[in-house]
């Protein structure tokens, strides 16, 4: 990633928190701008002041398992395989975190409940002592 890019997301960051009190909520709230602008697909596309319109033939097609976004990682599990077990959200976490991808669990159900509705993954209901998950598989 370019440093330009680093530069414009904090900025970005930093003017989206700058009318908030200084503390925590601040703090908490400008991290997770600032994880979110810098794990979009295309961050240098994102950072400009306008954007290029779009005719009405001209629509975006899905992501690919080449992207940078959270929902490309997980695709890119499902290609090497991961999913031939039934995995949990805790597994799946651990799996993006070997790859160096750090992300806490409520920020990874709503991409992988995507690929269930897509139909890329299918889930299961299992129980891990006396709480019961989800579990993950292509099968």
């Amino acid at each position: 990633m370019k440093i330009e890019t680093l530069v414009a997301a904090r900025k970005t960051a930093e003017s989206a928190v700058a009318e908030m009190d200084e503390g925590p909520l601040k703090v908490a709230a400008f991290e997770t701008i600032l994880r979110k602008l810098l794990d979009a697909p295309s961050p240098p596309e994102r950072f400009t002041e306008r954007r290029p319109s779009h005719s009405s033939g001209d629509r975006r097609t899905t992501k690919n398992s080449s992207g940078s976004g959270t929902t490309s990682r997980i695709t890119n599990l499902v290609d090497e395989g991961f999913f031939s077990q039934q995995r949990s959200l805790a597994e799946i976490q651990g799996a993006l975190a070997e790859r160096g991808w750090h992300y806490d669990q409520n920020l990874l159900s709503t991409p992988v409940t995507r690929l269930v509705r897509k139909r890329i993954l299918r889930r299961t209901q299992a129980s891990e002592g006396t709480k019961k998950v989800w579990k993950y598989s292509i099968y």
